[in-house]
Order: C-alpha cells, then structure tokens, then sequence
C-alpha cells in the first residue's frame, strides 16, 4: 500500500522459489515470561483508514493493516513473504494462463454466510469494474475481459464452476498471478456487502483471525477494537484474545506510550528516538530489512514539471539530495539510499541499472541542470512537498527543502497535512498542487508490484498520472515471462526508462524499526514490516 502496504504468495510455481527475502529477525519468546493470556488483547499503532474498509478501495497502510486482521485471502504470507493457503485449497495451472481455484470446505463470514466461489467472482467483478472507480482496479487488469475503457459488470475470465471451484483465465501467460493472490484486493466479500457498500465499509464484515468488536469498533480517528473470530479455522489462529488499534496523531506520542507501559506493539519508532531505542529496549527492539521503498513524487500537471523541463528539473532535484547525510545523520543508519525504484529484499534487484547515477549527490550537475530547464522557462514560485504530519516525515522533508535551496538556490519547503487519510485524499482527487510524499510497502514480493502498480498507465496507485507506452510495454513482456530471470530483465530495462523520467524521486529503503512491551512475547515483524499480531501473547 501506500506507504501503501501490499502481500504476495507463491503457489505451485516453480519461479516461487526464487522469491526470498533476508535480512529478517524477530524477538522470540522470553522462556522465563509467563504463559500469554487467550483473552488479552493486544494493543498497537496504527493510522485513520483513508476510506470506508473495503478491500478493492484500500491501497494504504492504515486500511491495510485492518483488513489484513479481518479477512481471510487465498493464501497469506509468512514472516519471510512465503506464500501459504489460508482459504484456497489450491491453485493450479498448465500454461500460467487459465488457473483453477479450489476453496477449502465450511468456510464462513463473521454473519454466519459461507464462503464461496461467489465470494471471491462476485467482490473481483466488482473491484475490476471501472463504474465502481475502485482504487485497486489495476490489480484485475491481467484478467480476460477487463476494460479501463467501459464498464464489465462480469468478467469473461472469471467462472464459477461450483460453490468451492472457480477459474481465472488472463489476457496472456503470467507466472506470477497466484503471487499477487494474498492482497488485499483480492480478499472475498459477503452477498450481504453488495446491499449497501458505503454502510459494509464502516463495520465490514470479514473471515480472518479476528473481526470488528460490534457497532461502534471503529472509532473514526481515534482506534479500532478487533476480537478474535471464533469462526475462522485456518492457520493463523490468534494465540491472544483480540486487536486494538490506536490512530496516533505523531509516532512520538506512540513511542511514549510504549515507554510508559501503555502500548504493546510499535512498529514506527520516531526519528528521535533512532539513535537510542536499540539501547532502551534491548532485545524487545527490532530493526531489520523490509520491502518498503520511499520516494516523493511530482505530477507533470504541476507547473514547470512537464516535458523537457519537467525531466531536467526532475534529475536537477534528484542530484541536489544528499541521501547518504540523510539517512546517516537523521535516520541514524536506519534507511539506505536507493538505488533503483524496488528493494534490496526481492530476487533481481540491482545497484548497476544504467541511469541510476541521477540518484548520487551531485550539486555542480544538478545547478547545470536546472540552468538548463531555466533557459526553456524561468523558473518562479516555491517547491513545496506534502507529508502527513502524523508519520514522522518533517525532519527529512525540511532537509531535503535545505539542500533544494542552498544547491539550487530556490525557495522551497514542506507542505504539512495533520493526517494520513487528508493528505492521501488530495493525492487521489487529484486536488494537489504540490509534489507530495510517496512511497511502497510492497503486497507481494516480486519487482513488478513495486513498479506497474505505480508507473503503468492508468494503475490505481499512479498517483502521478505518469504515462509511458514503452514502459507499459515493458512491464507487459515481463509478466508474460515464465522464467523469473527473464521477467526481471524487463523490469530493469522499464527501470532505465523510469530513471530518464523520474516519475518519483527515489529517496531510500527503510527498515522496520520496532518495539515491545514487557508483558508481550511471540513478536515476529514480517517481510513488509507489519507485525504477525495473530501469534502475539500477552500475560497481564
């Protein structure tokens, strides 16, 4: 999501196994603790959902990390991104074009409705339909029969066969689809949903680990209770008794109620607390490697940002970045500069993609550059990035502003939002003026999610409305690929181009850095950074 949050699973697919991740630790279980509590519930941080929770219409990680705990998908992942059936019993193909999907039998919904072929056809038709202007409508793109062009209520590629069988046919061979199959977007809905969507979205009803605590769970810009779901029988059975989810208007008001006993669970630690919190909680601290990319991006509609001018400034602006200062002096070692648009922890990343010099601090290069852009049109006015005030991002967006204007000698400064859902708001009305804070907590762990849903024309997390035929076409080829080495091949060669147009200025990968309490054990971060809350214990 966005950062948006996303999963992925490999199944039956002999590419899957190229698939890893490293770098991943976790805090185990103190053998001196007492047993954990089945009735405790665990509190953790978290952000106001953008919108209603409806998984087709959730691409960010506040949303995200609610619907994870409260539905069930086909496959879920591991700790380390490896894919697992949770709801599929299983998923299968001869030629990586038609896929068959056998669902396990008695599943159910919290409201007592079962789980079906249905399920899953029915909320696909529905988030694929471009009537329904669903944020994640990319995600059904590769599926036979999708149009951005006009409305398809039903796809000719999806076929129920009975109530636990149901087949996906795609436009052409792409050997990673049951990756993407742990996504949100991806995830069933009840016939009960489709009677009013606006009404399911503010108490949905799902078929995970846990489930909303009856009316009145969400409440809107404070927290979420979540209570484990009694129904649910698949494997991530919650060792603990509930979620609750707390919406902190600043990760350092997290972070003092973690110092003072009163959170369990915090994966964002504040930048002024980077340096020390290793120290303070010791072997209840984790910082480790994650499939989280940073960038801020800048719409061509803004002016000055389109065409040859927009690309000079572009590269001028990314030259003008000292990233090695950033992330030493204010992350404290715990980001690392980037190198290209995806993530050191998924199989074919690279540091040597032809382009990537335009990430390296260089300001003689950039003042040329911008000289170069000035001379096509004077530049005028202040460069101005959004963030979410509630995430921690003022310290590296003022020094980014800075280094803007002591290397190029513009005004420049940050544009801060009070929260997360405001800012995202202005983002996908396309209502703001400014470049904004942009960024990727990959779905599943493959380089394609971490550039079509972003670049390809028209995707649903294309926040910058970027558009380029060859990249498109790129990223088409790749998918098509059956062997992985292949596939990632074209993902780098789109990659040159992304770094000619610099649809989003890459800033760094992060780690998860995280904490607990005392009194929880079992606390496990996974390959996207988000918590395994499911095997938490807690003993109060």
């Amino acid at each position: 999501m966005k950062i948006k949050r996303i999963g992925v699973a490999a199944i039956a697919l002999a590419a899957a196994g190229a698939l890893t991740l490293s770098g991943c630790t976790s805090g185990g279980a103190d053998p001196s603790a007492p047993a954990g509590d089945a009735t405790a519930v665990i509190t953790t941080n978290g952000s106001e959902p953008q919108n209603p929770l409806i998984p087709t219409n959730t691409n960010e990680v506040g949303g995200g990390k609610i619907l994870d705990a409260i539905f069930a998908g086909l496959v879920y992942y591991d700790a380390k991104g490896a894919a697992h059936n949770d709801v599929a019993e299983s998923i299968e193909t001869d030629d990586a074009q038609t896929y068959t999907i056998k669902l396990k039998a008695d599943q159910k919904f919290t409201n007592g409705e079962p789980v079906t072929a249905n399920s899953f056809v029915d909320a696909w038709n529905y988030g694929a339909d471009t009537a329904n202007e669903q944020l994640s409508q990319y995600f059904f793109e590769s599926i036979k029969g999708f149009s951005y062009e006009e409305s398809v209520p039903e796809l000719p590629g999806l076929t129920v066969v009975d109530d636990t069988t149901f087949t996906v046919e795609l436009n052409q061979p792409e050997s990673d689809f049951p990756l993407r199959l742990g996504y949100s977007a991806f995830y069933p809905l009840p016939e009960s949903a489709f009677e009013d969507l606006a009404t399911f979205g503010e108490n949905p009803v799902g078929n995970g680990t846990y489930m909303l605590d009856g009316e009145g769970a969400w409440k809107h810009n404070e927290k979420i209770d979540l209570v484990v779901n009694p129904d649910y029988d698949g494997p991530r059975q919650a060792a603990n008794g509930g979620l609750d989810i707390i919406f902190y208007a600043s990760q350092d008001a997290a972070y003092a109620d973690l110092q003072g006993g009163n959170l369990d669970v915090l994966d964002a630690i504040p930048d002024s607390a980077l340096a020390t919190f290793q120290d303070e909680f010791g072997d209840r601290s984790v910082t480790q490697a994650a499939a989280i990319f940073q960038s801020f991006t800048i719409p061509a509609r803004l002016p000055h940002f389109s065409g040859e001018e927009g690309n000079l400034r572009r590269q001028a602006i990314s030259m003008a970045i000292n990233r090695d200062e950033i992330t030493d002096v204010i992350f404290a070692g715990t980001r690392t500069p980037a190198h290209d648009f995806t993530s050191p922890v998924i199989d074919g990343y690279s540091e040597d993609i032809p382009g990537s010099e335009v990430l390296d601090y260089n300001p003689e290069e950039a003042k040329k550059l911008w000289a170069q852009a000035d001379a096509i049109a004077p530049w005028d006015g202040t460069f101005k990035i959004a963030y979410n005030a509630d995430g921690g991002h003022q310290a590296w967006v003022d020094a980014v502003a800075n280094g803007l204007k002591n290397d190029l000698g513009i005004d420049a400064a940050g544009d801060p939002y009070p929260t997360f859902a405001e800012a995202r708001t202005k983002i996908t009305d396309r209502t703001i003026q400014t470049a904004f804070r942009s960024g990727w907590q990959a779905d599943y762990p493959a380089l394609f999610n971490f550039l079509g849903p972003l670049y390809g024309t028209g995707a649903g997390s294309n926040d910058g409305d970027y558009s380029n035929p060859e990249v498109d076409t790129l990223l088409k080829e790749g998918l098509a690929e059956t062997d992985i080495a292949a596939a990632n091949e074209k993902f780098q060669a789109a990659q040159e181009i992304l770094f000619q147009d610099l649809p989003a200025v890459p800033l760094w990968y992060s780690t998860v850095n995280g904490a607990w309490s005392e009194v929880v054990n079992d606390v496990e971060f996974g390959w996207n950074s988000v918590p395994l809350y499911y095997q938490v214990t807690k003993s109060e």
